[in-house]
């Protein structure tokens, strides 16, 4: 993965390396393998998992080369996905079992995979396993796969399952957080949007960090190059820390590695520090995260 990621910076052609795909192919296709197993080995590394590994962290071309390689992936094993998919449905009730589990991990996997492509084909499939789960589980995995592609069908799906689920508090923070959480562009304004959503509470640490905690582990979305998610958080930090300095000092602390980043990144994470240090009022525990923050 890291030479896909120096190729996207010096601007080369993307190219899945054919062992690689024929590998996961091989995993898919056996019978002898766990099917917790076999999710968990297809299962790419996260965006931050990647970062850390990196002298300068650089999400976009993260983000880039990881987006590269589920799509192609997802095309190159779609009839092998496509198949998972179906053996792996059950209209059986709900079971906690080791059976049960893993075979929802390796349907869920894949689903997400083949809506990657936002494709018709695989959006109507995703759409009708949401429709056609007995579980929230399910259910939640298949909104999950539909929110990965902004449009309509995502926006619709986020509401009909808001709909139905918004009397279950742990729920409705994890809706929170598969939105706060998402890769789609210009993230930050769905997630102000959501800071007036009646379900959401400043006063309530959980809701914090469901929708503002998640926003700050999206890489592409809090790292943006503009600094418009360093700039949503500072703004927030400052409201927070009036309601609750204890979670808003946890909040800050998401600057906390901001010399990790480029230059451009650097001055933009600094800048929204050297403002939550300077406001008026300020709380003894914001005040010391933000300070040990800047100086690390």
């Amino acid at each position: 993965m890291f030479s896909l990621v120096a190729d996207f910076q010096q601007q080369k052609t993307l190219a899945l390396n054919t062992k690689f795909v024929d590998g996961l192919r091989a995993i898919l296709q056996s019978t002898s393998l766990d099917k917790e197993f076999i999710a968990k080995a297809i299962t790419l590394p996260g965006q931050g998992e990647i970062m850390d590994m990196m002298s300068i962290a650089d999400p976009d071309a993260v983000h880039a080369v990881r987006t590269f390689i589920k799509k192609e992936l997802a095309f190159q094993l779609k009839d092998d996905l496509l198949a998972a998919v179906t053996s792996n449905r059950s209209s059986e009730a709900y079971a906690f079992d080791h059976d049960s589990v893993a075979r929802r991990a390796l349907k869920n996997t894949c689903l997400a995979y083949l809506a990657s492509l936002n494709e018709p084909d695989v959006t109507e499939l995703a759409l009708n396993e949401y429709k056609s789960a007995t579980n929230m589980t399910e259910q939640f995995a298949a909104l999950a796969a539909l929110s990965q592609n902004p449009g309509q069908v995502r926006e619709d799906a986020l509401l009909d399952f808001y709909n139905k689920w918004q009397q279950d508090y742990l729920v409705v923070s994890k809706w929170f957080a598969l939105q706060a959480t998402s890769d789609i562009p210009g993230n930050v304004v769905n997630v102000q949007k959501l800071l007036a959503h009646p379900a959401f509470d400043m006063r309530n640490p959980n809701k914090v960090y469901s929708l503002i905690g998640g926003f700050c582990g999206s890489p592409v979305s809090f790292h943006a190059k503009d600094g418009s998610g360093y700039k949503f958080l500072g703004e927030v930090v400052l409201q927070l820390d009036k309601i609750n300095p204890q979670v808003a000092s946890r909040m800050v602390s998401a600057f906390s590695r901001w010399r990790r980043y480029d230059e451009t990144r650097q001055a933009l994470a600094k800048a929204q520090l050297e403002m939550i240090i300077s406001a008026n009022g300020l709380s003894e525990n914001v005040y010391e995260i933000a300070l040990k923050s800047l100086a690390a």
